[in-house]
């Protein structure tokens, strides 16, 4: 790749966090995809999730963000955009692999222009810890 097509690619940053959780993708897919279930694995995005007319919102310290999952699908494939409060549309890749009767869980931290090095390393910290809390809910025998 040359010329300004370099330039785009070399504008970006990513990190790819993940975790491996002992139970079935599909399991793991319907847990993760519904918004409703976002604050008990996710509380670092927000403390409260509405869905006003068919849209997500989550009450977070910075203000209410907007959230929108790409449509249901058979990929495992969790991408949603977060509409901050400024109105600046967040992408964040996130996947939920298969690997037999577990599955691994990747979310893609991609750095937002201004971000230090020590606010990328702390927003990857939050993000493993959001994953590592997804993990134990899942792992809790039924009962």
């Amino acid at each position: 790749m040359t010329g300004s097509g370099m330039m785009a690619c070399m504008a970006f940053e990513s990190r790819h966090v993940s975790v491996w959780i002992d139970r079935h993708a599909a399991d793991v897919y319907e847990y993760a995809s519904n918004p409703a279930n976002l604050p008990e694995w996710a509380p670092g995005l927000g403390s409260a999730v509405e869905n006003v007319d068919g849209k997500w919102y989550v009450e977070t310290p910075s203000g209410r963000v907007g959230l929108a999952f790409v449509e249901r699908n058979e990929y495992g494939v969790l991408d949603h955009d977060v509409t901050l409060p400024s109105g600046q549309v967040v992408h964040n890749p996130m996947r939920v692999i298969p690997g037999g009767d577990a599955c691994e869980v990747v979310f893609t931290l991609r750095r937002l222009p201004g971000v230090d090095d020590e606010d990328f390393a702390r927003d990857a910290g939050l993000v493993q810890a959001d994953l590592t809390r997804l993990k134990h809910i899942l792992e809790q025998p039924p009962g």
